[in-house]
């Protein structure tokens, strides 16, 4: 018997890829909810119309995603996010303002606080290796998909600055999310106009860097973040010192 393709798994041939997404919305909608046993492979084949191979390797791909845990002669049982051993974003989601919203959130309390204390902490190969990451987007790669490496080049950098391992490994998760962000910027935004603006709101950070002053480093990432959120229809709200720092720059 020839099984039929369930039509929300698309025309896509990763097919353990699609399936692991559409689990894994289910999951983190709640319809999955934490503790629950997950279907059985046989229940899961009749459900998407695709064999028991693609089934198991969409399993094994939400086990390496830290979203399903595997009891020997049971099932598979949904984890709760508090016991989840990895971090997962599901790119797709990101395509939602509000899950753009909340990811940039995200980056205010964690890049904000970074930056304070990379600036309290810092030294001479920390700022050498942000200027570099700041001189490649300001120079000829600006124009080019380099220039966004580049970008989160500087922010990963200075959550090294920190000397914080478990910052740094964080923020480099968040820098890859944010990827799409820089993409989208750049192609709904003038080119000329987004790059100087960006540039400018970097250079800011660095120089704070340089001075050694948290609270200026954290004001110009803040204004940064709400800055980038604006340029891809985001609105977060600017605390009234960031608003008063860039309005003294102005």
């Amino acid at each position: 018997m020839v099984k039929r393709r369930s039509p929300v798994i698309g025309t896509v041939q990763a097919l353990p890829h699609r399936v692991a997404a559409i689990l894994g919305k289910e999951i983190s909608s709640g319809e999955l909810p934490p503790g629950a046993r997950l279907p059985t492979e046989q229940q899961l084949t009749e459900k998407f119309g695709v064999s028991r191979n693609v089934i198991r390797e969409a399993i094994a791909q939400l086990r390496a995603d830290g979203m399903i845990e595997a009891r020997q002669g049971i099932g598979a049982f949904v984890l709760g996010p508090e016991q989840r051993a990895s971090i997962r974003i599901d790119g797709d989601a990101l395509k939602n303002v509000n899950n753009m919203e909340r990811l940039f959130e995200l980056r205010c309390i964690l890049e904000v606080e970074a930056a304070a204390l990379a600036a309290a902490r810092r030294d001479a190969s920390n700022l050498e290796a942000i200027s570099a990451a700041l001189d490649r987007m300001s120079g000829e790669e600006r124009w080019e998909e380099g220039s966004i490496d580049a970008d989160l080049a500087f922010h990963r950098e200075i959550a090294r600055a920190t000397g914080n391992d478990y910052i740094h490994t964080f923020i480099s998760f968040v820098c890859e999310q944010i990827r799409r962000s820089i993409e989208y910027a750049r192609v709904t935004n003038p080119l000329q106009d987004l790059i100087e603006i960006n540039v400018g709101e970097h250079v800011r950070i660095y120089e704070a860097l340089v001075k050694g002053d948290p609270e200026a480093a954290g004001n110009a990432m803040r204004a940064h973040i709400v800055g980038a959120a604006q340029r891809v229809g985001v609105t977060l709200p600017l605390k009234d010192n960031a608003v008063h720092q860039s309005a003294n720059r102005n």
